[in-house]
């Protein structure tokens, strides 16, 4: 998904695939956004009921196939200043906080 923050997309499909291919998944579809703090909170509300930020939420896909038969996997929604927190507090680059949350996400999806 398009972010108004600094994200190397690259890196980010890298992981998504990296992910996948531990998996056992040779093709699949991931869709990814980073956002902000009220979006986040905005999302987690109303899907968990939890009026607080969240560093990562995931959303499995209903369908598990999309109408060309590639898998669909599902959502991953990334807080980019909660990643900004833990990249400071773990003395993380940027890209490693987004790479972790990335990963948990797509754990989530895979149900590992």
């Amino acid at each position: 998904s398009e972010s108004r923050y600094p994200i190397r997309r690259r890196k980010v499909s890298q992981t998504v695939i990296e992910c996948l291919k531990k998996a056992g998944v040779e093709e699949a579809e991931v869709s990814v956004a980073v956002v902000g703090s009220r979006k986040i909170r905005g999302l987690n509300k109303k899907w968990r009921n939890l009026d607080e930020e969240t560093t990562v939420l995931t959303f499995a896909a209903e369908e598990s196939r999309d109408e060309n038969g590639i898998l669909r996997i599902g959502d991953i929604v990334i807080s980019y200043p909660q990643a900004r927190e833990i990249a400071m507090d773990e003395g993380l680059t940027m890209d490693k906080a987004i790479e972790k949350l990335l990963v948990h996400g797509m754990n989530n999806l895979l149900n590992k």
